[in-house]
């Protein structure tokens, strides 16, 4: 007996214009990517494949004939006879804006070399709107009430500047550099984890992710499995792995490798991509494109690796192959992993130390 398999009908395509040139894309292809596809990238900070639009940053839009205001690229659907600028003098002005009201506040030192591309393109001045504001002391932001203001002080830009979090052994929180992107509290919720530990608490300036009840992070829904650090985009979320090499001026991307292998914990399959710095894995990601993970991770796989770190006096390594006719990537497997040497042990699997947030 034989089952019918349902198909989608397929979609129709969609003619519009693109900065005077005519294409076409497929119905429900949003304007960010239509235009992607075209090869013309567009500035974004919010969006992420593998995550739903928020519409948050603002850095992605783009001009639309008829329309009163400037529209996000990154949600917005291709429609029959739209007419679209991606240049205008409005859009590169707003971008423009967006960037230096960001920069002004907030420390984007780790944005990507893409989105330096494009500040760089539009001519920011991070300090248009003054020196920045002195640093808020520990704690001092997290105690803001909604509704209770002070006088901004005169001839200065304020700023969300503050000590780093630092109340576990995975991960660390530098909301100094957070531009509230959602980003985080997308992934904790319904688009990858369920976990609805973390949200945005207060408003206006003294908006910020927040724990649910503003208890620390360690008495939290939190379960650690770091998928908010995989989507942030500046930094504020952090491997302290990677931050203690930073803070030891020793961080060194250009000296690492990539290694892609399979997750050795439980038979999901979830890929994993091992940095590997000085031969010593210093964090583990997941990409994007992988159907299983689509960049997400648990726990035991984004921080369970410890295990097969060398120990004080040689040994474990991690070797990565390269693939037979690749394009020179270094994906592979771990392999020639060497037995330890008699000496100390090799170091534990996190534990979550508790603290304050």
């Amino acid at each position: 007996m034989t089952h019918a398999v349902p198909v989608a009908p397929p979609r129709r395509l969609v003619e519009f214009e693109v900065d005077g040139e005519k294409c076409k894309v497929r119905e429900g292809t949003t304007l960010l990517e239509a235009l992607r596809a075209r090869g013309q990238d567009q500035p974004t900070l919010c969006h992420l494949e593998n995550l739903t639009p928020v519409n948050v940053c603002r850095v992605c839009v783009v001009e639309v004939e008829g329309s009163r205001t400037l529209v996000p690229s990154c949600s917005r659907p291709v429609e029959p006879g739209m007419k679209v600028k991606t240049d205008s003098p409005r859009v590169r002005h707003s971008r423009k804006l967006v960037f230096e009201l960001l920069a002004s506040s907030v420390d984007l030192s780790l944005v990507d070399a893409r989105t330096r591309g494009f500040m760089e393109r539009y001519g920011v001045d991070g300090e248009r709107f003054g020196p920045r504001a002195a640093p808020a002391a520990a704690g001092e932001r997290d105690a803001a009430t909604p509704g209770h203001h002070h006088a901004p002080e005169p001839g200065v830009a304020a700023t969300v500047a503050q000590p780093v979090k630092v109340d576990n052994d995975l991960y660390v929180r530098d909301y100094s550099r957070c531009i509230l992107c959602y980003k985080c509290v997308e992934a904790c919720g319904e688009d990858a984890q369920h976990t609805f530990a973390i949200a945005v608490a207060g408003r206006g300036f003294d908006a910020r992710i927040s724990t649910e009840g503003d208890v620390p992070l360690t008495d939290s829904a939190c379960v650690y499995c770091g998928n908010c650090i995989g989507v942030c985009p500046t930094g504020a979320l952090m491997f302290r792995s990677e931050h203690e090499l930073r803070q030891r001026g020793e961080w060194a991307p250009e000296r690492q490798t990539v290694t892609r292998t399979v997750c050795p914990y439980c038979g999901v399959g979830c890929n994993l991509e091992l940095h590997v710095q000085d031969r010593r894995i210093v964090k583990a990601t997941s990409p994007l494109d992988h159907d299983v993970t689509r960049g997400h991770l648990c726990i035991k796989g984004r921080f369970g690796w410890e295990h097969v770190q060398p120990a004080a006096s040689g040994p474990l390594q991690l070797q990565p192959q390269p693939v037979p006719g690749g394009a020179g990537a270094e994906e592979g497997a771990l392999s020639d992993v060497a037995p330890a040497e008699r000496g100390d042990a090799p170091k534990a699997s996190p534990r979550l130390q508790r603290g304050s947030s």
